[in-house]
């Protein structure tokens, strides 16, 4: 008997362990259709653009896997998951992701361009203080329009039309946000795909300061700046420690 209690405290602390060395953003078990009446939804929240049309998201399953589908006709939002965790302690995440077609128009150069039909956009602490003065009258004059939480320090990770993977650049609009390009083209189109990435780096590479804790964690569609439509869908999203060295 106390042999076997051994080994089940062994297999419970391992789980313990393993839990605390990954943390699941829980895409597949969200609903939005549910969103507003809800009681587990409070981790939820939508990200919405200024008179922008919202993107539509369901639930949906495809060969018994649930996953969130995205319809965007010249519309822009998102859905973010609340959280606080340190990227310096968690630098890597992973995910899936699906696209029926990149936006022929889309173009990560231009405004009129800023569109992707999947992305993975990140949000982190930043206090309006820490901003050069010029940014933060530039700040107040935004939050005079709009009740939108603008995001002082982000970054997309997007699905582009042509830009090459891996390139990190500031947004078109703002210098508040970096896109990083994961995947381009239409190559991989109709196929899930595995993405990873270090957090911790691009922030360090996109903005040149170490980051403070990641705030949200969305997904998002959008097709609004090109008039164009875009489908994706999206899985769980995974947030990991690295990997111990021996």
């Amino acid at each position: 008997m106390k042999f076997l209690s051994t080994i089940l405290f062994a297999i419970l602390l391992s789980i313990s362990v393993q839990a605390q060395d990954v943390i699941r953003i829980p895409i597949t078990s969200f609903n939005p259709a549910n969103f507003d009446k809800d009681a587990d939804s409070n981790e939820w929240e939508r990200l919405t653009l200024p008179k922008k049309d919202w993107t539509e998201y369901t639930l949906v399953e495809d060969a018994d896997k649930p996953h969130i589908k995205a319809v965007s006709t010249n519309s822009a939002s998102g859905w973010m998951y609340v959280v606080d965790i340190d990227p310096a302690e968690y630098p890597i995440i992973e995910w899936e992701w699906k696209i029926d077609g990149v936006l022929e128009n889309g173009d990560m150069t231009q405004k009129d361009g800023d569109d992707y039909p999947a992305r993975i956009y990140i949000t982190f602490d930043y206090s309006r203080r820490d901003l050069p003065l010029g940014e933060r009258i530039k700040y107040g004059a935004m939050k005079t329009f709009t009740s939108f939480n603008i995001p002082l320090r982000s970054l997309n990770y997007v699905w582009a039309n042509k830009a090459s993977i891996g390139e990190i650049q500031e947004n078109v609009f703002t210098n508040w946000v970096n896109m990083v390009v994961k995947e381009s083209g239409n190559d991989k189109a109709g196929t899930w795909v595995k993405a990873s990435a270090n957090l911790y780096d691009d922030y360090l590479s996109a903005f040149d300061e170490k980051p403070k804790n990641i705030t949200g964690i969305a997904i998002m569609t959008d097709s609004d700046n090109s008039k164009g439509s875009a489908t994706a869908y999206y899985g769980d999203i995974i947030l990991r420690r690295l990997p111990i060295e021996d």
